[in-house]
C-alpha cells in the first residue's frame, strides 16, 4: 500500500511540474503583475502546433514565440483585450482557447447544449414508448389446458428438495 502512495506521488508531483517547465526563465518578466497578466493570457491562448494546449502549457518554439510576443505587448502597455486582439488579426480565432460569441461561432457555442437537450428528448420518448409496449396483454398470461396439465405433471414428477438432502 505505502508502495502505490509512493508511486501516486512521484507520478503527480511529476505531471504537475510538467506544465510549469514551458515558461522558460528568460522568459519571465521582472514586474510580477505584468507577469501574472502575461501568464493569464498564455492560459487563455492556443497554441499552433500543439492544438489542444495553451501557449503556457507547450514547449513547441512557436508557443515560445507567443509567449514572448505577449510579454512584449504587455511590457509595452497594451491591456488584455489589446493583446488577444493583435493576435486573432494576426492569427485568427483559432488562436483563442475559448472562442468569442459571434455570430460565426454561433453554433460551437449552442450546439453541446442542445445536443444534451435533443438526447434527453430522444431518451425520454424511448421510455415512454416502451413502458406503452411493456405492458404484457393478460390473455398471453393464462396458461392453456394443456401446458396446466403438462404443468402439473412436470411437478409432481420432480423429485422434491428434502430428498435430495
Amino acid at each position: 500500500m505505502r508502495k502505490l502512495i509512493a508511486i501516486l506521488f512521484v507520478l503527480t508531483v511529476a505531471l504537475a511540474g510538467s506544465a510549469a517547465r514551458a515558461v522558460q526563465p528568460d522568459e519571465i518578466m521582472s514586474d510580477p503583475v505584468k507577469e501574472s497578466r502575461a501568464r493569464d493570457l498564455s492560459r487563455e491562448l492556443r497554441c499552433m502546433v500543439c492544438q489542444n494546449q495553451s501557449i503556457d502549457d507547450s514547449e513547441a518554439p512557436l508557443a515560445r514565440d507567443l509567449r514572448l510576443l505577449v510579454r512584449e505587448r504587455i511590457a509595452a502597455g497594451d491591456s488584455e483585450a489589446l493583446v488577444i486582439d493583435f493576435l486573432v488579426a494576426r492569427y485568427g480565432e483559432f488562436v483563442l482557447l475559448k472562442p468569442r460569441l459571434k455570430p460565426q461561432t454561433l453554433l460551437l457555442w449552442l450546439l453541446p447544449p442542445l445536443a444534451l437537450v435533443g438526447g434527453g428528448f430522444a431518451l425520454w420518448i424511448h421510455s415512454r414508448r416502451r413502458s406503452r409496449s411493456v405492458a404484457p396483454d393478460p390473455a398471453l398470461l393464462k396458461l392453456t389446458a394443456d401446458e396446466q396439465a403438462r404443468l402439473e405433471r412436470l411437478i409432481a414428477a420432480e423429485p422434491s428438495a428434502d430428498k435430495a438432502v
